[in-house]
């Protein structure tokens, strides 16, 4: 079986949103956890579409920033962005690269810090 698939089922089985960014900033995946969060903005029909046309003037022109960084150098490959203090959640930028290390594109990493509550091997 291909690695692929494998890591194809860690991001649709992350509880995180998980969105995947070309260089030219289309959207070109969401995993089910960033489908359902973003329900309310048609989220089905954001794929092919625009990161850029989700975010206003000043978050594009950080978002374009962060790219551009990341092209600078191959060890530029997670930037912190933003905390959600509602949700207490910190949010990244992640670099992806092929196997050369050029940059192919980008996604929105997040991450929760409340403690989780499910019980432990919970199997019902």
């Amino acid at each position: 079986m291909e690695l692929s698939t494998y890591f194809r089922s860690i991001i649709e089985q992350d509880k995180c949103s998980v969105v995947i960014c070309n260089l030219e900033h289309e959207i070109i995946y969401m995993n089910p956890a960033a489908i359902a969060k973003y329900q309310k903005n048609d989220s089905d029909q954001l794929i092919g579409t625009s990161l850029l046309n989700c975010h206003n003037d000043r978050s594009c022109e950080l978002i374009k920033k962060v790219t551009a960084w990341f092209e600078e150098s191959t060890e530029h490959n997670i930037i912190y962005t933003f905390h959600n203090a509602k949700e207490n959640r910190d949010v990244y930028m992640v670099a992806l690269r092929d196997e050369n290390g050029t940059l192919i594109g980008y996604y929105e990493k997040h991450e929760y810090r409340d403690a989780e509550t499910d019980t432990f091997y919970n199997f019902t």
